[in-house]
């Protein structure tokens, strides 16, 4: 069974991209485990002089998990037209490790609006030697929506239809390479 593993770049307990996330993990294709690192706020601040045997264990953590993972799923909001902190830092735990080298990986969008964001993630995962896939892009608006309206808006047949539609086609993506 393959098994993806979805980043969530907002540490909001109402997040957006969290919930489209999970939204992604209960409408995965049978033939895959969609799993969500839930770490990326527990992770101390990036330090080159804290890796090897110093590696912190949320950094251990993290890296296992992508090291692991089939393909990886990013959604992110943006802050200030780019990258959360948070989220730039997990990547940053990666950069000189082998587990984002050549690792599939997809981003998909809980907002309209995080163009300059989505640029400066794609650069960032392409720099890594993430195997970015672009060719399908899931974007399902729930920004300026309230918690308790996100999950009636990714019930929608329409919606779960994008949702499955676009993990399929990464999951062929990581399958064919």
């Amino acid at each position: 069974m393959l098994h993806i593993l979805a980043i969530s770049g907002s540490l909001r307990a109402a997040s957006t991209n969290s919930a489209l996330l999970a939204a992604l993990a209960r409408n995965a294709p049978q033939s895959c485990r969609l799993t969500i690192y839930d770490g990326v706020g527990r992770l101390p601040i990036f330090n080159p002089d804290e890796e090897d045997e110093r590696t912190p264990p949320e950094a251990r953590r993290l890296i296992e998990a992508v090291s692991e993972a089939d393909g990886v799923i990013v959604s992110s909001p943006e802050y200030a037209h780019g990258v959360p902190g948070g989220l730039k830092n997990a990547l940053d735990w990666l950069v000189s490790r082998d587990a984002a080298v050549g690792k599939p990986a997809m981003l998909v969008h809980a907002s309209h609006r995080s163009l300059f964001a989505r640029a400066a993630l794609a650069e960032i995962m392409r720099t890594m030697s993430f195997d970015l896939y672009a060719d399908t892009e899931l974007e399902i608006a729930l920004l300026g929506k309230k918690p308790e309206e996100f999950d009636a808006i990714l019930q929608l047949q329409e919606n779960v239809a994008k949702m499955r539609a676009a993990v399929s086609v990464f999951v062929g993506f990581v399958n064919g390479r």
